[in-house]
């Protein structure tokens, strides 16, 4: 991609899964990369993995003084921040009646105040230079029905309205855009699928198989390079045709 090499990247939530696959798809394009993550373990192995990241640094992102420390680490490493994905995130399974007040709280914390955190250090960073991307990662949950994740749906969802706002305002200096996954077949999806349950799930998807991690990655690169210099404001699905029909409920 045009424009990568050297831009000064942090990724959230970049110790694993796409986050993880990001970080290295960075690297690859020639870009200074730093990782935050709320697992120093995690930390640690992504650093063994990457040797070429320039640091590491751990947060929880639904606490805002933790993300503005670690914005600061990242600075005084890197030198400045250029782009940042925004993709630190969980889920937790649970039909719509049985979700508790704390787990409600859990998911929108991480998942919508935490991007926010994130979103807004970031953003102030760089509208006092001038320029930057910032990249968030939202779902194909925050576009369709999905039953059993009612409080994860909607911290997608808000996700994308955020992205949006986010877009206007910051507009002309900041690009800000969404990457919306479908199924993604990281380590951690894989170990909760028996192998007749993944043939059950990908049967749903129009390309018959989960996106691999690298291939979001792929998205991400795309939006931050100068080959997406255009680009603001939009949300990306990459779910293998599976919205298109509207699948992803049945």
């Amino acid at each position: 991609m045009r424009g990568l090499k050297a831009k000064r990247v942090l990724i959230t939530g970049g110790a694993s899964g796409i986050g993880a696959a990001t970080a290295a798809r960075f690297l690859d394009e020639g870009s200074t990369v730093c990782v935050l993550d709320r697992d120093s373990e995690a930390c640690a192995r992504i650093a063994r993995a990457l040797p070429g990241l320039a640091g590491t640094t751990t947060a929880d992102v639904s606490d805002l003084k933790q993300v503005q420390a670690a914005f600061a680490k990242a600075i005084e490493v890197m030198g400045g921040v250029d782009v940042v994905v925004n993709n630190a995130g969980i889920s937790i399974r649970h039909n719509f009646l049985d979700i508790t007040p704390e787990e409600w709280d859990k998911v929108i914390a991480v998942n919508l105040t935490g991007v926010f955190y994130v979103a807004q250090t970031s953003a102030r960073h760089m509208m006092e230079r001038g320029s930057g991307v910032i990249l968030q990662t939202a779902s194909t949950n925050g576009i369709m029905g999905y039953p059993n994740y009612a409080d994860y749906n909607a911290s997608k969802a808000g996700v994308i309205e955020l992205t949006k706002s986010m877009a206007l305002e910051l507009a002309p200096k900041v690009r800000v855009c969404a990457v919306a996954p479908g199924y993604v077949l990281t380590s951690m999806q894989r170990a909760e699928y028996t192998d007749e349950m993944l043939a059950q799930v990908n049967q749903k998807i129009p390309l018959r198989r989960h996106a691999q991690p690298d291939e979001i990655a792929a998205l991400f690169a795309f939006l931050a390079s100068d080959d997406g210099a255009y680009i603001t404001g939009h949300v990306y699905t990459c779910d293998g045709g599976e919205t298109a029909g509207g699948l992803a409920s049945r």
